[in-house]
């Protein structure tokens, strides 16, 4: 009778109360990327790295540093050395579409955070991108009264990104008083910098008043190098719009520099999201989806309270 108490009430005690961390713990995860350096991206997995405390997973992180040749490397190397899981944050994992079909065969689970769904991978966890761009482009738009001359800052290998410059050219399609006159694919990393230099060229080569009214950014870093070279230069009427909630663009909104918008994503809710399925899946579940979304959320000077003159 003893023993049956008990054990119902261990029964119960687990149905109801043993933390979901311990459903997978002592699972080895593995956590690469290419672009570490990218802040959206070290915001990412220092948030997964917190969940995964909480799980008691061991991670280990790996930083290709933008060589793509060695991250589908580091991916295989995951997946014959006995990881239990791939997590691939901000790429495509069609770039490495060998590697992920071959973790899937040998039963390693990939899922990917800021990325793409893939017939290989259980999951995706991003933000609607397609909608991140309609939002900040039609804000751009409306600061400019919906007519002059933009640039573009554009990374179109990463899937979202691309989204993102899809949302654009929709909206330039109805909007013809508004020209784009220029753009610039971001080399990647050192993004900043390249944005830099190539907003010197298209300052040069548009010259006076009104030539540039308007920067669309497809996420921040781009548009934090564009306003580098806009002040340099002294230029006067261009205001700038990202996308990700930097917390750079966002101080360069509150001191009423050219940047005037950004919006942010839920870079650690979309870890958590991530972390959470991840510890579903280890322990023989499956994930809600095969794409989620995390909430975003448009920041500009009215919404930081900043009035400037």
């Amino acid at each position: 009778m003893h023993k049956s108490l008990a054990a119902l009430g261990l029964a119960s005690i687990l149905a109801l109360g043993v933390s979901q961390g311990a459903l997978a713990a002592g699972e080895k995860v593995s956590v690469i990327t290419p672009f570490l350096a990218a802040i959206a991206t070290g915001e990412m997995i220092e948030a997964f790295k917190a969940k995964a405390t909480e799980y008691q997973w061991t991670v280990d992180v790996v930083d290709t540093a933008g060589d793509m040749a060695a991250f589908a490397s580091r991916v295989e190397d995951a997946t014959t050395s006995g990881a239990n899981a791939i997590v691939l944050v901000s790429v495509d994992p069609a770039q490495i579409q060998d590697q992920v079909d071959k973790a899937k065969a040998a039963g390693v689970p990939v899922i990917t955070i800021d990325g793409a769904k893939n017939a290989a991978t259980v999951l995706n966890v991003t933000s609607d991108n397609y909608v991140l761009g309609e939002t900040m482009t039609k804000f751009l738009f409306d600061q400019i009264g919906n007519k002059g001359n933009i640039v573009r800052f554009f990374y179109s290998a990463h899937p979202g990104v691309h989204q993102r410059e899809l949302a654009l050219d929709a909206a330039l399609k109805a909007n013809p008083e508004i020209k784009q006159v220029a753009d610039h694919y971001v080399a990647v990393p050192g993004q900043i910098d390249d944005s830099r230099a190539a907003m010197d060229a298209m300052l040069l080569a548009n010259p006076g008043d009104g030539a540039i009214n308007a920067v669309w950014a497809a996420w921040d870093e781009p548009g934090i190098g564009a306003n580098l070279a806009i002040e340099a230069a002294g230029r006067k009427g261009i205001v700038i719009a990202g996308i990700d909630g930097n917390p750079q663009a966002i101080d360069l909104i509150k001191a009423c520099t050219a940047y005037v918008g950004t919006v942010r994503q839920g870079f650690g809710e979309m870890a958590n999201i991530a972390a959470g399925e991840l510890n579903t899946i280890l322990a023989g579940g499956s994930p809600k989806a095969d794409e989620l979304y995390a909430p975003v959320e448009l920041i500009t000077r009215e919404s930081l309270g900043v009035s400037c003159p």
